[in-house]
């Protein structure tokens, strides 16, 4: 995440969904497509996007649609996979796409720690495994305010939780991203205490909305957007949905947030989208969503205050921010 405010970007159009399914519909019908894609990724199956939008990653043959999903337009494919913060692999928006070509997210475990009862360490293809993949369209605003419309593919990050039987000592969540200078040439430089960390209340963990990614654009994750695995938590800013997740803790006390350690005063533990809270340095009120000139207003908690506001009720929002 850069703390200046981010550079100007050339302007796209953006296609909206039905204009984008027609036109598959059309080359599939013509016999364009080729005929068709395998339907396993590191041995698991998967299902049919007909409108993936990703060609330098491998599609996911099928997917459940969410009731979650917004139905607003789409930030284009280029847009959100060339924009990004991720400081494992440079500072500069255009760094992670340039430096993460030749990150190779297989093999990959995750470990499972703390209050719970099933801790372990697990192959990737084993944490995945229970779990149907489904396509959620989500907001994703960054807190220097910009934004996008990004179609995930992942679940529930309440159900994976559940599968290793949390104890009534899990008072919170924590996420760590690999740490691999090697592979991550990013944190050879010290701008950050590696490795990225972050963290939810449990109850926020269990939030229906709250998910794990393994996609977006109806295919696998590209390196620069948080391959294998990253944290999707829509209602909050950006820098909170944690990527390439090696480990999940289970702690009775609030864990350390990378952000939130670095400077406590600009990023607290929450970091919900509230465009009542300003960052110290700018505004909150508004926010430019990345294809479009003009700026929109931010909507609290990113739009989603009617599932998540309960969660913060009796709470001062400007203290606990």
């Amino acid at each position: 995440m850069l703390i200046k405010r981010p550079e100007a970007i050339k302007p796209s159009e953006i296609t909206d969904q039905a204009t984008y399914l027609e036109r598959r519909r059309f080359i599939r019908d013509s016999g364009l497509l080729g005929v068709g894609v395998a339907a396993t990724l590191a041995g698991l199956p998967w299902a049919k996007n007909s409108w993936a939008e990703a060609p330098d990653r491998r599609p996911f043959p099928e997917l459940r649609k969410s009731p979650f999903s917004i139905d607003e337009k789409l930030t284009e494919y280029e847009d959100a996979t060339s924009y990004n913060n991720f400081y494992e692999f440079g500072t500069g928006k255009s760094d992670p796409k340039e430096n993460a070509q030749s990150f190779v997210p297989r093999p990959w475990s995750v470990v499972v720690d703390g209050a719970c009862e099933k801790p372990g360490s697990y192959d990737l293809e084993d944490f995945l495994r229970p779990h149907p993949l489904e396509e959620r369209i989500y907001r994703l605003r960054c807190v220097e305010a910009w934004s996008m419309v990004i179609p995930w593919v992942g679940f529930s990050l309440g159900d994976a939780l559940k599968r290793f039987q949390p104890t009534s000592r899990a008072k919170y969540v924590a996420f760590y991203t690999l740490h691999d200078p090697e592979r991550m040439p990013g944190q050879k430089r010290q701008v950050l205490k590696w490795p990225y960390r972050e963290g939810l209340r449990m109850d926020e963990a269990m939030h229906p909305l709250a998910m794990l990614a393994v996609g977006m654009y109806g295919a696998e994750l590209p390196n620069q957007n948080g391959a294998p695995l990253r944290l999707v938590v829509p209602w909050k800013y950006g820098f909170k949905s944690i990527k390439s997740i090696v480990r999940i803790s289970f702690t009775e006390e609030q864990p350390v947030c990378t952000w939130n350690q670095v400077q406590p005063n600009e990023y607290g533990f929450y970091s919900n989208v509230n465009p009542n809270v300003d960052h110290l340095r700018w505004s909150q009120k508004k926010e430019r969503r990345i294809g479009n000139w003009l700026k929109q207003e931010t909507l609290m908690f990113n739009g989603y205050a009617e599932q998540v506001a309960s969660l913060y009720s009796g709470m001062d929002l400007k203290q606990y921010f």
